[in-house]
Protein backbone atom coordinates (compact mmCIF):
# COMPACT_ATOMS: atom_id res chain seq x y z
CA UNK A 1 0.00 0.00 0.00
CA UNK A 2 1.24 3.48 -0.89
CA UNK A 3 2.48 5.53 2.04
CA UNK A 4 1.38 9.13 2.62
CA UNK A 5 3.95 11.80 1.79
CA UNK A 6 5.37 14.97 3.29
CA UNK A 7 6.25 17.63 0.75
CA UNK A 8 9.41 19.61 1.48
CA UNK A 9 9.18 23.26 0.50
CA UNK A 10 6.33 25.39 -0.82
CA UNK A 11 7.81 27.37 -3.70
CA UNK A 12 7.05 27.09 -7.40
CA UNK A 13 8.46 23.60 -7.90
CA UNK A 14 6.64 22.32 -4.81
CA UNK A 15 3.38 23.76 -6.12
CA UNK A 16 3.74 21.84 -9.39
CA UNK A 17 4.53 18.66 -7.45
CA UNK A 18 1.51 19.16 -5.21
CA UNK A 19 -0.71 19.32 -8.28
CA UNK A 20 0.91 16.11 -9.59
CA UNK A 21 0.44 14.33 -6.26
CA UNK A 22 -3.23 15.19 -6.26
CA UNK A 23 -3.65 13.89 -9.80
CA UNK A 24 -1.87 10.69 -8.75
CA UNK A 25 -4.25 10.37 -5.77
CA UNK A 26 -1.38 10.43 -3.25
CA UNK A 27 -2.18 11.46 0.33
CA UNK A 28 -0.20 14.55 1.37
CA UNK A 29 0.14 14.77 5.17
CA UNK A 30 1.51 18.29 5.04
CA UNK A 31 4.30 20.63 3.99
CA UNK A 32 7.59 21.24 5.79
CA UNK A 33 8.88 24.75 5.17
CA UNK A 34 10.79 27.01 7.62
CA UNK A 35 9.47 30.09 5.81
CA UNK A 36 5.81 29.43 6.63
CA UNK A 37 3.93 29.49 9.93
CA UNK A 38 3.35 26.07 11.49
CA UNK A 39 -0.35 25.33 11.74
CA UNK A 40 -1.29 27.51 8.79
CA UNK A 41 -2.36 26.25 5.37
CA UNK A 42 -0.97 26.57 1.87
CA UNK A 43 -3.12 25.53 -1.10
CA UNK A 44 -5.28 23.52 1.27
CA UNK A 45 -2.40 21.59 2.86
CA UNK A 46 -1.27 21.94 6.49
CA UNK A 47 2.10 23.52 7.23
CA UNK A 48 3.81 21.14 9.65
CA UNK A 49 6.69 23.47 10.53
CA UNK A 50 10.35 23.54 9.55
CA UNK A 51 12.41 20.50 8.55
CA UNK A 52 12.49 19.23 12.15
CA UNK A 53 8.73 18.61 11.95
CA UNK A 54 9.51 15.64 9.71
CA UNK A 55 11.16 13.76 12.58
CA UNK A 56 7.78 13.49 14.38
CA UNK A 57 6.79 10.86 11.80
CA UNK A 58 8.50 7.45 11.91
CA UNK A 59 10.67 6.98 8.83
CA UNK A 60 8.90 3.77 7.89
CA UNK A 61 5.44 5.40 7.98
CA UNK A 62 5.88 8.13 5.36
CA UNK A 63 7.74 9.01 2.19
CA UNK A 64 9.19 12.42 1.37
CA UNK A 65 8.89 14.49 -1.78
CA UNK A 66 11.65 17.03 -2.42
CA UNK A 67 9.89 20.23 -3.45
CA UNK A 68 13.02 22.38 -3.40
CA UNK A 69 13.75 23.65 -6.89
CA UNK A 70 17.17 23.51 -8.47
CA UNK A 71 18.78 26.60 -10.00
CA UNK A 72 22.52 26.91 -10.69
CA UNK A 73 22.96 29.45 -7.89
CA UNK A 74 21.37 27.28 -5.18
CA UNK A 75 21.41 23.69 -6.48
CA UNK A 76 23.19 22.62 -3.28
CA UNK A 77 20.11 23.29 -1.14
CA UNK A 78 18.08 20.55 -2.78
CA UNK A 79 20.92 18.01 -2.58
CA UNK A 80 21.73 18.89 1.05
CA UNK A 81 18.12 18.40 2.16
CA UNK A 82 17.97 15.05 0.36
CA UNK A 83 21.12 13.82 2.09
CA UNK A 84 20.03 15.15 5.51
CA UNK A 85 16.73 13.27 5.40
CA UNK A 86 18.26 10.10 3.97
CA UNK A 87 20.76 10.09 6.86
CA UNK A 88 17.77 10.03 9.24
CA UNK A 89 16.40 6.94 7.50
CA UNK A 90 13.72 8.59 5.37
CA UNK A 91 13.05 7.64 1.77
CA UNK A 92 12.02 9.85 -1.13
CA UNK A 93 9.24 8.93 -3.52
CA UNK A 94 10.04 8.69 -7.24
CA UNK A 95 7.35 10.59 -9.15
CA UNK A 96 6.25 10.21 -12.76
CA UNK A 97 3.62 12.60 -14.06
CA UNK A 98 0.76 10.75 -15.81
CA UNK A 99 1.54 12.77 -18.93
CA UNK A 100 5.19 11.67 -19.06
CA UNK A 101 6.46 8.78 -21.21
CA UNK A 102 9.11 6.31 -20.05
CA UNK A 103 10.33 3.32 -22.03
CA UNK A 104 9.86 -0.03 -20.30
CA UNK A 105 13.54 -0.56 -19.46
CA UNK A 106 14.32 2.91 -18.08
CA UNK A 107 15.94 2.83 -14.61
CA UNK A 108 14.91 5.58 -12.17
CA UNK A 109 16.61 5.88 -8.79
CA UNK A 110 15.10 7.17 -5.56
CA UNK A 111 13.54 10.63 -5.62
CA UNK A 112 13.62 11.17 -9.39
CA UNK A 113 10.86 13.49 -10.61
CA UNK A 114 9.58 13.32 -14.18
CA UNK A 115 7.32 16.25 -14.94
CA UNK A 116 4.51 16.62 -17.50
CA UNK A 117 5.45 16.05 -21.14
CA UNK A 118 8.80 14.39 -20.40
CA UNK A 119 10.03 11.63 -22.72
CA UNK A 120 12.64 9.15 -21.47
CA UNK A 121 13.73 6.60 -24.06
CA UNK A 122 15.05 3.04 -23.86
CA UNK A 123 18.28 2.19 -22.05
CA UNK A 124 18.45 5.39 -19.99
CA UNK A 125 19.45 5.41 -16.32
CA UNK A 126 18.76 8.36 -14.01
CA UNK A 127 20.37 8.54 -10.55
CA UNK A 128 18.97 9.89 -7.27
CA UNK A 129 17.18 13.20 -6.67
CA UNK A 130 17.02 14.40 -10.29
CA UNK A 131 14.42 16.70 -11.83
CA UNK A 132 13.56 16.11 -15.47
CA UNK A 133 11.37 19.12 -16.02
CA UNK A 134 8.35 19.78 -18.24
CA UNK A 135 8.70 18.77 -21.86
CA UNK A 136 12.35 17.66 -21.64
CA UNK A 137 13.49 14.78 -23.87
CA UNK A 138 16.15 12.27 -22.82
CA UNK A 139 16.91 9.92 -25.68
CA UNK A 140 18.15 6.32 -25.62
CA UNK A 141 21.08 5.07 -23.52
CA UNK A 142 21.72 8.27 -21.57
CA UNK A 143 23.36 8.16 -18.12
CA UNK A 144 22.30 10.90 -15.70
CA UNK A 145 24.14 11.43 -12.39
CA UNK A 146 22.73 12.43 -8.98
CA UNK A 147 21.09 15.80 -8.23
CA UNK A 148 20.81 16.80 -11.90
CA UNK A 149 18.23 19.27 -13.18
CA UNK A 150 17.24 19.08 -16.84
CA UNK A 151 15.15 22.21 -17.32
CA UNK A 152 11.96 22.55 -19.43
CA UNK A 153 12.29 21.80 -23.11
CA UNK A 154 15.91 20.63 -23.01
CA UNK A 155 16.91 17.77 -25.32
CA UNK A 156 19.56 15.12 -24.71
CA UNK A 157 20.31 13.01 -27.78
CA UNK A 158 21.32 9.36 -27.55
CA UNK A 159 24.20 8.22 -25.37
CA UNK A 160 24.71 11.48 -23.45
CA UNK A 161 26.36 11.23 -20.03
CA UNK A 162 25.87 13.83 -17.28
CA UNK A 163 27.87 13.88 -14.05
CA UNK A 164 26.42 14.70 -10.65
CA UNK A 165 24.86 18.14 -9.98
CA UNK A 166 24.76 19.18 -13.64
CA UNK A 167 22.22 21.82 -14.66
CA UNK A 168 20.94 21.77 -18.23
CA UNK A 169 19.17 25.07 -18.97
CA UNK A 170 15.81 25.60 -20.60
CA UNK A 171 15.76 24.67 -24.28
CA UNK A 172 19.40 23.52 -24.39
CA UNK A 173 20.34 20.78 -26.86
CA UNK A 174 23.07 18.19 -26.25
CA UNK A 175 24.04 16.18 -29.33
CA UNK A 176 24.65 12.43 -29.23
CA UNK A 177 27.49 10.88 -27.25
CA UNK A 178 28.47 14.03 -25.33
CA UNK A 179 29.85 13.84 -21.79
CA UNK A 180 29.33 16.69 -19.32
CA UNK A 181 31.34 16.68 -16.09
CA UNK A 182 29.99 17.04 -12.57
CA UNK A 183 28.89 20.48 -11.41
CA UNK A 184 28.74 22.04 -14.86
CA UNK A 185 26.01 24.42 -16.02
CA UNK A 186 24.73 24.47 -19.59
CA UNK A 187 23.02 27.80 -20.21
CA UNK A 188 19.51 28.09 -21.61
CA UNK A 189 19.39 27.71 -25.38
CA UNK A 190 22.91 26.32 -25.69
CA UNK A 191 23.80 23.74 -28.33
CA UNK A 192 26.55 21.48 -27.00
CA UNK A 193 28.57 19.68 -29.68
CA UNK A 194 31.65 18.64 -27.72
CA UNK A 195 32.44 17.28 -24.27
CA UNK A 196 32.39 19.62 -21.27
CA UNK A 197 34.65 19.16 -18.24
CA UNK A 198 33.71 19.43 -14.57
CA UNK A 199 32.50 22.70 -12.99
CA UNK A 200 32.29 24.55 -16.29
CA UNK A 201 29.69 27.04 -17.54
CA UNK A 202 28.58 26.93 -21.18
CA UNK A 203 26.82 29.95 -22.62
CA UNK A 204 24.78 29.90 -25.82
CA UNK A 205 26.27 31.51 -28.90
CA UNK A 206 25.12 35.11 -29.26
CA UNK A 207 23.59 36.30 -32.51
CA UNK A 208 25.06 39.47 -33.98
CA UNK A 209 22.42 42.03 -34.85
CA UNK A 210 23.30 44.94 -37.10
CA UNK A 211 20.98 47.78 -37.97
CA UNK A 212 20.41 48.26 -41.68
CA UNK A 213 21.41 51.72 -42.85
CA UNK A 214 19.07 53.44 -45.18
CA UNK A 215 20.31 55.61 -47.98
Amino acid sequence: MSKPVILLGSGGHARVLLDMLRRLDVEVLGLADPNRLAGSEYLGVNILGDDSAIWAYPADSVELVNGIGSLPRDAGLRAALFEKCRAQGYRFRTLIDPRAFTATDVVLAEGVQLMAGVIIQSGTEIAENCIINSGAIVEHDCRIGCDVHIAPGAVLSGGVELGDKVHIGTGATIIQGIRIGSGSVIGAGSVVTRDVGCSRIVYPARSLVQDLQQD
